[in-house]
């Protein structure tokens, strides 16, 4: 009976423990080896949408690919990684200009983090009067950080016009951040700043460049399914079909 019991307890603690966490505004999951993917959350228009973004723990310390959408989550995402895996975050990379993405260079920038984005990123964020990255790279880079290389790369416009993909060819790593839908997304969300003719041309040449990932991180909902980039090429098929049949 006292064991009986003792189970019930542990259960009712598990059950506990993963409805905080599915609760807490920043939720931290490991992807593959040194990779994790972080989510953090934000309301639009009166409903709660969740971002993903990634990070990589070398032994120079962590690499960050876009900040939280949560701006209450900027700090807790640095105590979080110092205290999970006792090592500093060292870069952070922002893949367009959008609050989800880079709402947090200058957060970080002062807490003196290397921060990063290609030119067009700068160029909006500045037109915009936001906070920018310290260092401006070109739109095809490559980064070795110990022993992990990866490429930042422009595809051409989609989401934004400014949109780069990150790619680990060894570990086949691909980072899409908002380029990328989930295979969750019925619609192509928020197209403010979108150019979806090109971007139809765009995801072809990311399709074309980066064969036989084994993860693809969208920007947003689940991430899990390796057919989010064909699914977003549908998307913006019928979205361009659509649009010159309205015409």
């Amino acid at each position: 009976m006292r064991k009986l019991a003792l189970i019930v307890l542990f259960l009712a603690q598990l059950t506990n423990s993963y409805a905080q966490s599915k609760n807490s505004p920043l939720q931290i999951s490991h992807l593959t080896g040194d990779f994790y993917v972080y989510r953090t959350f934000h309301e639009y228009k009166g409903t709660k949408i969740s971002a993903n973004a990634m990070y990589l723990v070398t032994a120079k310390g962590v690499v960050l690919f876009d900040a939280p959408w949560d701006k209450t989550q900027f700090q807790p995402l640095l105590d979080s990684i110092k205290t999970k895996h006792h090592k500093e975050v060292i870069m952070c990379f922002a893949t367009h200009s959008h609050e989800d993405r880079a709402g947090g260079l200058e957060f970080y920038r002062k807490k003196g983090i290397k921060t990063y984005t290609i030119k067009l990123t700068d160029e909006i964020l500045e037109k915009n009067k936001e906070g920018r990255a310290e260092f401006v790279i070109p739109n095809d880079t490559l980064f070795t950080v110990d022993k992990y290389t990866f490429e930042v790369y422009y595809p051409g416009k989609g989401h934004a016009p400014d949109n780069i993909v990150v790619w680990f060819n060894k570990e086949k790593v691909l980072y899409g951040g908002c380029f990328i839908k989930s295979v969750e997304a019925k619609d192509l969300g928020y197209l403010g700043d979108a150019d979806v003719k090109e971007w139809q041309k765009s995801i072809l040449r990311a399709q074309s460049k980066f064969k036989n990932p084994k993860y693809i991180i969208t920007g947003h909902d689940d991430w899990t399914d390796l057919t989010s980039l064909k699914h977003t090429l549908k998307l913006v098929k019928e979205y361009n079909g659509a649009k010159a049949t309205v015409k």
